[in-house]
């Protein structure tokens, strides 16, 4: 190719202007090998101006019947014409003299576009084609036929050839005729011929032998050429040729842009269409609809969405109307873009042209709707689809069920599935792992393995995605085994994915099996595995938990120096914390400001300094994390947790933090801490923390009542009926649960008088008393003796609405029982003999 291209540039004449003016005789047109129809076309002849029936009117015609047969055969092409429309070209008035006619007739030309014997040599050399190589010579075929055919048909012959090797060898019988002259017309024709078959190396030398012969090549030829190697895809001569004629100046037609076009974008070789396509602009060569189609597909392809856009208003501007390929790539870029409103506007412009979209864009618009959790027009789109009758595929009715698993329609979504398996399209697995998805996230895990069993049946291969799928199957399970031969083989597929991982040590965690945890954490931090944010704060909780402060500090580390969680607020702020209170280097002045920190990052390093008892850089972070809003309630609520995990170190350090700050706590986590101590027996600090805020005049019922109870929990029952009182004396108002922990507390030491008062103080004042107070006031009674009384508190409960639980009646009956029992004995000890019902 490169000696074609320096050939091509050197040995050819330069493309001056000729010192001859150029003939008027008009080329012979290239034409396919199809038969064109024998009456010739032109492109301006007015039919309503026929010009006379012969040069000297008074000579009459020799014979009237081929006049007939000519002029009905020109009246056919009229109304031929008339029926294709206004673009048609006219065909020319065919005039002979008598002479001419007489020979046309013996020609047999009637009907013909050749004479008789350009039809025999045609036939004759076709015939040669059942012949093998070398097994005929052409010059004796054709030696009935030297001197009878002219240059002009003798191209006649050689463009009606449909076999390359008779072609080539006609054409070089041909070169040995005396009528033969050098022309781009003839190398033109032969050219095409080799394009066609694929001889692309016949197809060069031909073109060298042209250039050699002194004939220019013009853009036909180059066109021809072009043409051939994009057929065959040739693309890299292809492209060594083209830059050979832009340097030589030829512009080419429009049809051989698009061929070149179309050749390198089945190949997606995008970006050399959107050089051709610079190049085809530049040069000035107008493009069609097809040009515009097949580059704003490559635009999309090769990331150039302003461009694309951009072409596509200069393709409407130009009078084109897009076809439904070029919507559907651009409607599909927006959506995936998240430009819901250009894919919109997109789709209503191709309603309103009356373009019925395809498959392909009905599911970027469903893709959309379902991003955008505007499922009502993605069902509406279903049904307009259905309207319309375009087919919905395997991709939509996948979309559909993971539209009905997103609204909680799991009936619906199973039925879509089904009727997908009906109608032949379940062969994806995206589809079957889609319907898994759905049973999965509606809590059936048995159906989603059956379904996944229903794909392995199916011989459909195993993908990463599908395995992670029946890892999140197991996980939710809490089948450790089989999860962990699932994430065994998902690795063997590749390195595992963080969403991956993070399942299974959850699973670990969720099971208690921390050693396992902590082993799966050294394993995937060795194989380097990406961690995301979901996975980084698992590892973190579980590093926290086991007090491994040196190995998070390396994680943070590692992440906050990573680049792609630059932006990461949550990791940069675990980074930053740990480089800022080490007194590092790596942070700049500006990152040192902490102006945008995160909260529950900071609890993280709160648990991990905390778990490592490193107190000063606790009291450090806490302040950062008092400095936030809401900090204060944070840090409230993690006390919480650690006193209901019964992690009584980590909430009293940071009680005392909190206190040695000025902060003052709340009411629940006071409270809370108080049940702490109570549920330890260690009533002096439950007492300690009571008295801190004793004095203050926002104390709440909730820490009363959790005092009461420390005191009734490590039985002081006089303590907590004093504060009681005391309480009721400042006219607080006590709710019910703290009333019955009081009565249940003087009962059961004995003191059933003060239990008696209370009762008596709570059925008179206005406290709204539950089923469990008054359980608790008739319990008290009837371990006091009072039945009488135990039974008009009862009475008094119907009255008042409250329904009786089986624990009302379960007490009331016991001691009615007791009692029963007691006389009985009586009357056996002092002998008297009497019955009782």
């Amino acid at each position: 190719m490169d000696a074609l291209k320096s050939s091509f540039l050197l040995t050819t004449t330069p493309l001056l202007p000729s010192p001859n003016p150029p003939s008027t005789k008009p080329r012979i047109p290239i034409h396919s090998s199809v038969t064109p129809d024998p009456w010739s076309l032109s492109d301006g002849n007015d039919p309503s101006k026929p010009k006379p029936r012969s040069k000297n009117s008074k000579n009459p015609l020799s014979d009237d019947n081929a006049r007939r047969i000519i002029k009905a055969k020109a009246s056919y092409l009229s109304q031929l014409r008339k029926n294709q429309g206004s673009r048609v070209q006219t065909p020319k008035w065919i005039k002979r003299t008598p002479e001419q006619m007489v020979q046309y007739l013996q020609d047999d030309r009637n009907g013909h576009l050749y004479g008789r014997h350009v039809v025999a040599a045609i036939r004759q050399v076709r015939a040669l084609a059942e012949k093998g190589e070398g097994e005929y010579d052409m010059r004796q075929v054709m030696a009935s036929f030297v001197g009878k055919l002219s240059y002009r048909e003798m191209c006649t012959v050689l463009k009606e050839q449909r076999g390359w090797r008779q072609a080539r060898d006609f054409f070089d019988w041909m070169k040995l005729q005396l009528s033969y002259r050098p022309s781009v017309i003839v190398y033109t024709i032969i050219l095409r011929i080799y394009g066609q078959v694929g001889k692309i190396k016949l197809a060069e030398e031909t073109f060298l032998e042209m250039l050699e012969a002194g004939c220019e090549a013009d853009e036909v030829a180059c066109g021809t050429m072009l043409c051939t190697y994009a057929r065959w895809g040739r693309h890299k001569a292809m492209l060594s040729f083209f830059s050979a004629v832009q340097e030589r100046g030829i512009i080419l037609s429009v049809s051989v842009f698009n061929f070149m076009l179309s050749s390198l974008q089945k190949k997606s070789l995008h970006g050399k269409v959107v050089e051709v396509w610079r190049q085809m602009v530049d040069k000035g060569v107008a493009p069609n609809n097809f040009s515009y189609s097949v580059v704003i597909g490559s635009l999309v392809k090769e990331g150039l969405h302003e461009e694309a856009f951009k072409t596509f208003a200069e393709m409407k501007n130009a009078g084109f109307v897009p076809e439904e390929v070029a919507y559907s790539l651009l409607i599909s870029l927006s959506s995936k873009s998240g430009n819901r409103d250009e894919a919109l506007r997109l789709y209503e412009d191709m309603k309103s042209r009356e373009i019925v979209p395809s498959n392909y864009t009905c599911a970027s618009l469903l893709t959309l709707y379902y991003k955008n959790e505007d499922y009502s027009k993605a069902l509406s789109l279903f049904l307009e689809m259905e309207r319309k009758k375009i087919a919905a595929d395997e991709v939509i009715y996948g979309l559909l069920i993971r539209i009905y698993g997103k609204l909680g329609l799991y009936e619906d979504a199973q039925k879509t599935f089904e009727e997908t398996e009906r109608l032949g399209l379940l062969s994806d697995e995206k589809t079957y792992l889609t319907m898994a998805q759905v049973h999965l996230n509606s809590g059936n895990v048995e159906k989603a393995l059956k379904i996944i069993e229903l794909m392995k049946s199916s011989n459909i291969w195993f993908s990463r995605f599908a395995y992670i799928v029946l890892l999140q199957c197991y996980v939710v399970k809490q089948d450790l085994n089989s999860a962990e031969v699932t994430f065994d083989s998902l690795s063997k597929t590749g390195l595992p994915d963080a969403g991956s991982c993070n399942d299974m040590l959850n699973l670990y965690v969720t099971l208690d099996l921390m050693d396992k945890a902590k082993h799966f954490i050294a394993r995937i931090r060795k194989d380097k595995v990406d961690f995301d944010e979901e996975l980084y704060k698992t590892v973190m909780k579980v590093y926290c938990k086991e007090g491994m402060l040196e190995d998070a500090e390396q994680l943070i580390e590692k992440l906050g120096t990573d680049k792609s969680f630059k932006n990461n607020w949550f990791i940069q702020t675990c980074f930053r914390t740990v480089c800022y209170h080490r007194g590092d280097e790596q942070l700049d002045e500006k990152d040192s400001t902490f102006d945008h920190l995160d909260k529950m990052a900071l609890v993280l390093m709160l648990n991990l300094y905390l778990a490592d008892g490193n107190f000063k850089r606790t009291e450090e972070i806490l302040k950062l994390l008092l400095e936030t809003a809401g900090g204060l309630s944070i840090a409230c609520k993690l006390i919480n947790n650690y006193v209901r995990e019964g992690d009584t170190i980590k909430a009293e350090t940071l009680t005392g933090k909190l206190i040695k700050l000025g902060y003052r706590l709340e009411a629940a986590t006071i409270a809370s801490l108080i049940s702490l101590y109570a549920k330890q027996h260690d009533l002096k600090k439950a007492q300690e923390v009571f008295a801190a805020v004793a004095d203050s005049s926002t104390n709440e019922k909730l820490i009363y009542k959790s005092m009461i109870d420390a005191y009734s929990k490590c039985g002081k029952p006089e303590e907590a009926y004093s504060l009681y009182k005391q309480l009721a004396e400042e006219g607080h108002d006590l709710d019910a649960v703290t009333i019955s922990i009081v009565v249940n507390a003087l009962t059961n030491s004995g003191k059933h008088r003060e239990a008696e008062n209370i009762i008596h103080e709570s059925l008179e004042g206005s406290s709204k008393l539950d089923t469990v107070a008054y359980n608790t006031f008739i319990k008290a009674m009837l371990e006091a003796g009072k039945l009488h009384f135990a039974s008009s508190i009862y009475d008094r409960m119907l009255s008042l609405g409250v329904s009786p639980s089986i624990q009302t009646y379960n007490t009331m009956i016991r001691y009615e029982f007791n009692v029963l029992l007691f006389i009985w004995k009586a009357t056996q000890h002092e002998g008297i003999h009497a019955s009782y019902q």
